[in-house]
């Protein structure tokens, strides 16, 4: 009989939420067969099972937080085991008691009631019934549905963006500079590059030029290009450009890494954001579709959004949000005209950069914003 543990996996993650269990009770299952999907601070993934056997015990429950090398999962074997799983006899201590697993309790309320609480969209779980003996009718499920409040739990992937931010906030020391870019060359360059994108078989948007422009910024100041080493007290600086890029999904914000920027051409940039984004909309992100970045980009103008204040993606050192191009008057040789303005807002770590270097990295990314070709290397 093992005990299998949550294992290590890299990235300084400690802990996880377990999201669905794949297997039940009783099931047999083959070596490296997936046995629990676990959602980290990064990435979902699956946990296979390192030997071949049969569940005898489910020691968490889904929803609930482990730490690396709590057990999560008893199975009978006769193979020969080793870490992260833990030979259960005489000699080997116990292993922690499973959590209790709460029994839902049985619903009372009529068919009629359920079936009108399913075309309300009421969770009759959640209803306080005031028929006897705790009888769920008909007016509980209206006074429900017309509630005002609706009560959503912080958990999965929300939790882990909750801690995130909360991470970010309290232990970076957050300074916002904002700037605004006149975007002329920028617009003028994506709508030029539109052209090509059914020979190139991927849409241009802002973005891989935004990704260069921050590379040439990058160049210039390169000490806003790597994130803060807590454990060892070291600000750890990066020669590659591995931007984060910030995707909305339907269940919350997840930022995958376009690696090694400064090597890539914008139609690269492209293909690679493209990619990403459908990975982390459908789920399908990896570990290494996750780590490893150097700077982020917030693109909320994308999203109709004129401003913002980003927060890094902890521990990195910087963030650059970009806000939506609109025309707005300008003057241009001391005359008003109309321009296309975009406005961009960079947030750093104090604790990494001080003032001078904030100011002269906002400089030169809205340099390199207005002189996009040679950025941009097109």
């Amino acid at each position: 009989m093992v005990v299998i543990k949550l294992p290590d996996v890299g990235e300084g993650i400690a802990e996880g939420e377990v999201l669905k269990f794949l297997v039940k009770e009783g099931d047999f299952v083959e070596k490296y067969q997936p046995l629990v999907e676990v959602m980290t601070v990064k990435v979902t993934v699956e946990i296979p099972s390192p030997v071949k056997g049969r569940v005898t015990k489910l020691l968490a429950k889904e929803g609930q937080v482990l730490k690396v090398g709590d057990p999560f999962i008893e199975i009978e074997t006769e193979e020969l085991v080793e870490t992260p799983v833990e030979e259960k006899g005489a000699a080997t201590q116990a292993a922690s008691p499973p959590p209790p697993v709460e029994k839902a309790a049985k619903v009372q309320a009529t068919p009629a009631v359920k079936k009108l609480a399913k075309e309300l969209g009421v969770d009759l779980s959640t209803v306080v019934g005031t028929g006897p003996g705790g009888r769920i009718t008909e007016e509980d499920v209206r006074r429900a549905a017309s509630a005002e409040e609706t009560r959503i739990p912080i958990k999965g992937l929300r939790r882990i963006i909750a801690d995130r931010l909360v991470q970010a906030k309290s232990r970076a020391a957050l300074v916002t500079v904002f700037e605004n870019v006149d975007a002329e060359e920028l617009v003028k360059l994506r709508d030029e590059l539109r052209s090509m994108q059914d020979e190139k078989g991927v849409k241009m948007t802002y973005l891989p030029l935004i990704m260069k422009a921050v590379v040439a910024a990058v160049r210039d100041v390169p000490a806003m290009n790597g994130w803060i080493d807590e454990e060892r007290n070291e600000i750890v600086l990066s020669k590659s450009v591995n931007i984060g890029i910030a995707v909305d999904t339907p269940d919350g914000l997840l930022v995958p890494i376009v690696k090694n920027v400064e090597s890539k051409d914008v139609w690269t940039l492209a293909r690679n954001i493209e990619e990403l984004a459908e990975k982390a909309r459908n789920g399908k992100l990896s570990l290494d579709d996750v780590r490893g970045g150097t700077i982020s980009i917030s693109s909320y103008g994308s999203l109709g959004s004129l401003s913002g204040t980003p927060i890094i993606n902890y521990p990195e050192i910087a963030i650059v949000g970009v806000g939506r191009v609109e025309k707005r008057p300008v003057v241009k040789n001391d005359k008003v005209v109309v321009g296309q303005v975009m406005e961009i807002a960079v947030t750093m770590d104090h604790r990494a950069v001080d003032g001078g270097t904030m100011a002269r990295f906002v400089n030169s990314l809205k340099h390199h914003l207005e002189n996009i070709k040679a950025a941009a290397g097109v």
